[in-house]
């Protein structure tokens, strides 16, 4: 019997419904100009079907425009249809399989209600305020944006469009079986950032001081993440963050001590959302630096410099604002009069020992002044000797380039060619004495006797010498011969 009622209740039901969409059709074609699209969902009027499982309309609220009363029959299936919403559990629905959806603000959300054994059960989609947004393939909700995009036994899926922050929040989806069931998702809305910009304290900077830049993110959500770079090197700055209604704003304060490098330097504040990627903006450093100043020998092409020799040196600067002052003076001295000065130039045609001195070079501008120091020792003209390499060392902005810095070393070279020179002349002298020693002893080599002479001296005469010679006196002392 209980299964007999049932079935019989949903047969009026489903009756019912047809009779609701005629009339549905009908009231919308009076009622047209009622609804306003993107101020979101209005509450259906007295002569409209109100959504299944929705509340009723207030009864001060005014209708809009004269419309017929529902009729009595209409009445009992909503009141059948509230109750029954009433009786649906909260906890999660057996067969009902949703997704929360995350979607950025005046994009698309796409909501799905599926079922997982469908026994052909009626599947409905009730929004936040639990108005009835579709009851099957039917939209009762006055919401043009709410557009059917499946519908079947198993599925019924719905887009939203132009979504805003209004339509955040819990959807629910109610399947009619016994005992009826409901299952919820939750719709997120994301709002990228509405501006990023960076703000400096001021727009110039000295070398050495700090600045302050701000990076600013407004109105998003969830709040923005800011982050700094200069080049490949990220910074780390200070957060502030401001809640207003639904939004919020997050600043971000960064101190920076700036050098000369850092001039025309890009400094980045990037955003981190999830709504947005790769978001960022840029700021160029402006640095002002005093002058960097530097002397270069330009002639001679060696670095010792002697009498006579061409001299031409160039005063490099370089600095922000562009130097407007540089000039060349003589430190421990007055200036010759033949030297030649043409703005960062210094000349002198023929060197003499009175050059000798440090010349200076120094430029100046709106931040500050430097110089460069230039020694300048004058050597005698060249000789038989190689002349010496040396170097110029130069340092900024205080800096001396010493054309002695080769005399030392001069000397040391010179030293070790006079030694060399003493062997030299030693080994040669030792080889020649031995090659005449070689030669001599050579030739004499020794004392030679023949058999007449080794008797001579006691024989009277020849052959008494022979027979000496020979062996006969054995009291005389045989003459040595020696080698050497």
């Amino acid at each position: 019997m209980a299964s007999r009622s049932r079935s019989r209740t949903r047969t009026q039901e489903e009756r019912e419904r047809r009779r609701q969409q005629q009339q549905q059709q009908h009231h919308q074609q009076q009622q047209h100009h009622c609804y306003q699209p993107g101020l979101g969902p209005s509450a259906p009027s007295s002569s409209s079907s109100p959504p299944l499982g929705s509340p009723s309309p207030p009864a001060a609220s005014p209708p809009c425009g004269a419309l017929t009363p529902p009729s009595p029959s209409l009445v009992l299936l909503l009141l059948a249809a509230a109750a029954a919403a009433s009786l649906l559990p909260t906890g999660d629905g057996q067969n009902l399989v949703t997704e929360d959806v995350t979607v950025v603000e005046g994009e698309v959300a796409t909501i799905s209600c599926k079922v997982r054994n469908s026994d052909d059960s009626v599947i409905q989609l009730l929004n936040p305020n639990r108005q009835t947004i579709y009851f099957r393939d039917f939209r009762p909700l006055k919401d043009s944006r709410f557009q059917l995009v499946n519908f079947s036994s198993s599925e019924l899926r719905v887009s939203l469009t132009n979504v805003s922050i209004s339509d955040e929040g819990r959807y629910f989806c109610q399947l009619y079986t016994d005992p009826p069931q409901e299952y919820f998702m939750t719709i997120t809305v994301l709002v990228p950032p509405r501006n990023l910009r960076i703000e400096a304290q001021k727009e110039t900077t000295v070398e050495g001081e700090e600045i302050e830049l701000n990076c600013t993110s407004l109105a998003s959500r969830p709040p923005t993440v800011i982050r700094w770079f200069k080049g490949n090197k990220e910074l780390f700055g200070k957060t502030e963050e401001e809640q207003w209604s639904d939004m919020f704003t997050v600043t971000s304060r960064l101190s920076l001590k700036v050098k000369r490098e850092d001039d025309g330097v890009a400094v980045v504040c990037q955003v981190d959302h999830p709504a947005v990627k790769d978001l960022q903006t840029k700021y160029y450093l402006d640095v002002m630096y005093k002058p960097e100043v530097q002397v270069l020998q330009n002639s001679p092409a060696q670095p010792l410099t002697r009498e006579g020799d061409l001299l031409d040196l160039l005063c490099q600067v370089k600095g922000k604002p562009e130097p407007t002052d540089v000039s060349w003076l003589r430190v421990d001295d007055e200036m010759p009069q033949h030297v030649i000065v043409s703005g960062s130039n210094l000349h002198i045609n023929s060197l003499n020992k009175s050059d000798n001195g440090t010349y200076r070079c120094k430029a100046s501008n709106e931040v500050g002044m430097s110089f460069s120091d230039y020694t300048l020792y004058v050597y005698d003209p060249p000789t038989t000797l190689p002349p010496p390499t040396t170097t110029t060392t130069t340092t900024i902005p205080a800096t001396t380039t010493d054309s002695r810095a080769g005399e030392e070393s001069a000397i040391t070279a010179v030293d070790h060619a006079v030694i060399g020179g003493v062997v030299a002349v030693v080994v040669f002298a030792m080889l020649c004495l031995l090659i005449i020693l070689g030669r001599y002893f050579a030739r004499h080599k020794g004392t030679y006797f023949t058999h007449e002479a080794k008797g001579a001296d006691d024989a009277a005469d020849a052959d008494t010498a022979i027979i000496n010679a020979e062996g006969g006196q054995n009291n005389s002392e045989e003459k040595k011969e020696y080698f050497i």
